[in-house]
């Protein structure tokens, strides 16, 4: 078994996030088959959240929902959902209809909650101009961060990935002084260099992932969004598990130590949800672990 494609490659241009629920008293088997036929695993990733396992009745080792953290400052909302996809590409129109098209094959078993539009911006940065993913894992490090092995057939391969869309106050950021903008994520703007004597509030102070035990490293694709006046950041990371994204949030919302992520100073997340990306075998996206 094989990861789906898209996990381990470079972002897109341009992506289109899909959220959906599940249809009262429908048959999911047949969707799913038709879904798992259909997305390829590199132009349009499968993620299958826990109320799929739930309605099936089977247990995927290592899925659960998205976590509530009722000490998390600020508060981290929780919209797990049953289905999400992620499609890839060049073009918006051309991923506005191969969403359709999917939409088509999950009904009536799943109705869509959500569309969200994501694209590259510069070398793949931030719409604040910081670059993102810089601590990413490379190579045989980004596979073992992010891809499930030795767990046995229909697991291996596969891996678990966390969705959150969180949108910027760029009437907040914008008015920071350049040092502060640099002292929120630990990082200078234009070097990416990062800074001797950032603040323990710092980003990169909160979630450098070997500072963990164990190392909370995660493969992090994450792309900006615009929807009229709102934007930001959809953050999307993949990893063996959901263990080391927990690891990193509860730093980040203070659990550890009672320090807030400065991020929080201008953004929030708006959404939260975990799906299990099932992986790839020789006659497409192996849902043999679900029983579908």
């Amino acid at each position: 078994m094989t990861p789906q494609a898209a996990i381990l490659e470079p972002i897109p241009d341009h992506a289109r996030h899909l959220y959906f629920d599940l249809a009262p008293g429908a048959d999911l088997s047949a969707p799913l088959r038709a879904l798992a036929a259909a997305c390829d695993g590199q132009g349009a990733l499968l993620g299958i959240g826990a109320p799929v396992a739930e309605a099936l009745g089977v247990t995927i080792a290592g899925l659960r929902s998205f976590p509530h953290l009722p000490a998390a400052k600020p508060e981290i909302p929780v919209t797990q959902h049953a289905l999400w996809l992620w499609l890839r590409g060049t073009e918006p129109g051309e991923l506005l209809h191969r969403g359709r098209a999917l939409e088509a094959l999950a009904a009536p078993a799943f109705v869509r909650i959500q569309a969200l539009d994501a694209y590259r911006y510069r070398d793949s940065r931030d719409l604040t101009g910081y670059e993102d993913g810089t601590e990413n894992p490379q190579g045989d490090a980004a596979v073992a961060a992010a891809i499930a092995q030795g767990q046995g057939a229909g697991l291996d391969g596969s891996s678990f990935a966390v969705v959150q869309q969180w949108l910027h106050d760029f009437s907040v950021f914008d008015v920071m002084p350049r040092a502060e903008q640099d002292d929120c994520f630990g990082r200078n703007r234009d070097s990416n260099e990062e800074l001797d004597d950032a603040p323990a509030s710092a980003h990169v102070k909160r979630t450098a992932q070997e500072d963990f035990e164990p190392p909370a490293f995660v493969v992090r694709r994450s792309m900006p969004w615009t929807e009229g006046a709102d934007a930001g950041l959809v953050f999307l990371a993949f990893g063996k598990s959901f263990d080391a994204f927990e690891a990193l949030l509860r730093r980040m919302t203070g659990h550890d130590d009672g320090i807030r992520d400065a991020l929080f100073d201008f953004t929030r997340p708006l959404t939260g949800g975990y799906y299990w990306c099932p992986p790839v075998g020789a006659s497409g996206i192996d849902l043999d672990a679900l029983g579908a």
